[in-house]
Formats: structure tokens, C-alpha cells, sequence
């Protein structure tokens, strides 16, 4: 089965700890992303945001620098199977690169995920971070 992979990143006025703590809680994510999500930092965990429309698992957790999910969104067919997202954290000059590598993404939509990253996330969680500081 032919697949998509999307690789994007931005920096965040956050610090990688603060990064990596919001994305595995509900109530950061949520604030983050200005929707609802259900989540915590155990490995193993289900996991939903944006009202489930985004779902699935926390593979790995290796605090303040990396996290892998399988993950899916309500637009992946039953019988496709879940997608992979690597979220990467390091310091960077203005707060924390997150980069983004996502693979196994259903054919012919890399692109509008990418473009979804980026419209969904970084923006949000630029404006976010900086109005904590």
C-alpha cells in the first residue's frame, strides 16, 4: 500500500519541557490547540484531539525530546492502518524547534496534513506559548 510522508517544523516560544508537558495533557493540549483533547504522558495510552477527529496511541515518551504515536484521523478508511508521528524537541534561539515527522499517511493526503500541522498546531501553539510570557 503506497503511503505519504511529510516532514515539517517551527519554533515555539516555549521551552522543550513545556512543549513536551503540554502535548501529553489533556488540559495543555488543549490550550495549545484551542481544542478539546484527551490525553496523558503514560506510555500506551489512547489518546484523542480536536474533538476526535485526531486519534490513537503514545508509543514512546522520552521527556522534553521526543514522543511517537500511531496515530489517525476520522478521514483514514476502517481497513487503513495507523498513521506514524514522531514530535521531536530541541532547543532552538527563541524557545523549542518541533519538528514534525509523520509517516504511513494514507496516499495523496500528505499534503493537506502538512498543511493542517501547520494551520492547527504551530500557529496556534506560537500564539499560545507567547501569551504565557
Amino acid at each position: 500500500m503506497k503511503t505519504d510522508s511529510i516532514k515539517c517544523n517551527a519554533v515555539v516560544p516555549a521551552t522543550p519541557e513545556a512543549v513536551y508537558t503540554a502535548w501529553l495533557s489533556s488540559k495543555g493540549h488543549a490550550a495549545m490547540t484551542g481544542s478539546s483533547a484527551k490525553i496523558t504522558a503514560r506510555v500506551g495510552a489512547t489518546f484523542s484531539a480536536w474533538d476526535g477527529y485526531i486519534s490513537g496511541r503514545t508509543l514512546e515518551a522520552k521527556p522534553s525530546s521526543r514522543i511517537l504515536q500511531a496515530w489517525r484521523t476520522t478521514d483514514f478508511a476502517d481497513d487503513e492502518p495507523d498513521s506514524s508521528l514522531e514530535v521531536l524537541l530541541e532547543k532552538a534561539r527563541g524557545g523549542t524547534k518541533v519538528t514534525l515527522v509523520h509517516t504511513k499517511i494514507p496516499a495523496g493526503h500528505g499534503a493537506e496534513y502538512r498543511k493542517g500541522w501547520i494551520d492547527f498546531y504551530f500557529t496556534p501553539m506560537k500564539e499560545y506559548f507567547a501569551s504565557l510570557k
